[in-house]
């Protein structure tokens, strides 16, 4: 994977679009249609949280609980590198449909299962087809859209995961309440089936690439190790003492020695140009959800509010990624550049501001008015993130690079949570509020981390 030789100019504002939109005739479909599987892919990610409790219940399989969401983690880690690769040799089709029927494999083998272990087995071939398809719709939209539609390709992006987010989790538990744990599953591939219609058109529109760019040596050899490594992160996490310790060293080793060979040279140190968009993909992530994954336990245990208050609470956050990256998308009169330089500054405010209810004089009120605005400043820069990533990209890249997106984010976040859960853990005898502190420690420092390496996205002139 090269950095690309396109270098946009961060300093313009974004182009708008005169003639066409993304709901115009010529990119209805498939604008729909990638959207309406986003929604799906969110949808399926927050009910099976909402219904997994019950499900490990009824199978007798709490202790492999951790592992039906650290596995199918891990083989997404493995379909994004596929589906990278595939994208730039064949284009994205291969890998849309590759990538569907392991999705809707993986939900019916999950929804049939009378055990555990096939419903782990289910998992896993879920999370192949589902890290299939995220980079291969971003190379869509790199070789449909003209570049100045793309900002609103995002922002609807957005739109399909904030509707799931706030009504997902209460249709998920509905759905296990009165008609069973099984349809959480077996009702998505009924909807999926038409969103990939959809795309049938586009994707044969699409030429496959002219240039064929060579692997990097040993690069799914990598993924394995670095989809290992997330296993094993995950069960770590549910273990205690030698064996946590024991478990996590070889998994961090795994994530930092595998990963970096899956990113563009330089992406660890965050150098100018690509490596520092694709950086501060995962380190805004990591602070963002480092910091939601936290958030309802404050709540609760700080504030004494109910589950219900404390979802309310979340859920802002999710209307203010919306807003923010809908901002960015359809009204945004200032550069790339400017969007992020802006949306860090506000996630460093908000993060600093929501960790601040690890304190019980903070006001509720006042912490969630500081989520909404890193749920904002996360808008505003994370599609901004991706346009620029897709700019910098050469045809021959656009499958890789967008691979090395995701593959970024997931990465980073899972290291994050691990590390904050492991240290959750062992500051929690000493005092809740160290333990909490610790880890809005983390995100805040990550969150100024973003504002420095947004400031080096930019390629020299």
């Amino acid at each position: 994977m090269n950095v690309g030789t396109s270098t946009p100019d961060l300093t313009q504002p974004s182009a708008t679009p005169r003639a066409e939109g993304i709901l115009s005739p010529t990119y209805r479909a498939a604008t729909l249609g990638m959207v309406a599987l986003i929604s799906l892919l969110a949808f399926e990610a927050l009910a099976v949280t909402t219904a997994m409790p019950t499900v490990a219940r009824e199978l007798d399989g709490l202790r492999a609980y951790a592992l039906a969401f650290g596995g199918m983690l891990a083989t997404s880690v493995i379909g994004m590198a596929l589906s990278g690769r595939w994208s730039d040799r064949k284009g994205p089709a291969p890998a849309v449909w590759t990538g569907l029927i392991g999705f809707v494999a993986g939900l019916l083998i999950a929804g049939f299962a009378h055990n555990m272990p096939t419903l782990l087995i289910g998992r896993l071939v879920q999370g192949l087809g589902a890290g299939c398809l995220s980079p291969a719709l971003y190379v869509i939209v790199a070789r449909l859209y003209p570049e100045s539609l793309r900002p609103k390709v995002f922002a609807s992006f957005s739109a399909g995961w904030v509707v799931p987010a706030l009504i997902g989790p209460a249709i998920s538990g509905a759905i296990v309440e009165h008609v069973g744990w099984r349809w959480v599953f077996l009702a998505v591939p009924v909807l999926a089936l038409p969103a990939a219609a959809a795309l049938r058109g586009a994707l044969g529109s699409l030429a496959p690439p002219t240039h064929v760019h060579d692997d990097k040596p040993g690069r799914m050899l990598n993924a394995v190790g670095a989809s290992l490594g997330t296993c094993l992160l995950f069960v770590a996490g549910q273990e205690q003492g030698w064996l946590a310790a024991a478990l996590f060293v070889p998994a961090v080793a795994l994530l930092i020695g595998c990963g970096h060979r899956l990113l563009p040279a330089g992406t660890l140190r965050a150098a100018r140009g690509l490596p520092a968009v694709i950086a501060l993909r995962g380190i805004a992530a990591s602070a963002f959800f480092g910091a939601e994954a936290f958030l309802p336990l404050v709540f609760s245990q700080q504030h004494g509010l109910s589950p219900t208050w404390s979802g309310i609470g979340i859920s802002v956050g999710a209307i203010g990624w919306f807003s923010g990256s809908w901002y960015q998308g359809h009204y945004a009169k200032i550069s790339r550049q400017s969007l992020l330089t802006r949306g860090t500054a506000l996630m460093v405010l908000g993060v600093t501001t929501a960790s601040l209810a690890t304190f019980e004089w903070m006001p509720v009120t006042a912490a969630v008015a500081g989520w909404l605005l890193t749920g904002l400043g996360m808008g505003m820069l994370y599609g901004t993130v991706a346009v620029l990533a897709l700019s910098m990209s050469g045809e021959h890249e656009q499958g890789s690079n967008s691979s090395a997106l995701q593959l970024c984010e997931s990465l980073m976040v899972a290291t994050t949570l691990a590390i904050g859960g492991t240290l959750f853990a062992a500051l929690l005898n000493v005092s809740h509020t160290a333990a909490f502190a610790a880890n809005f420690a983390i995100t805040v420092a990550l969150a100024v981390l973003g504002t420095i390496v947004a400031r080096r996205t930019q390629t020299p002139a």
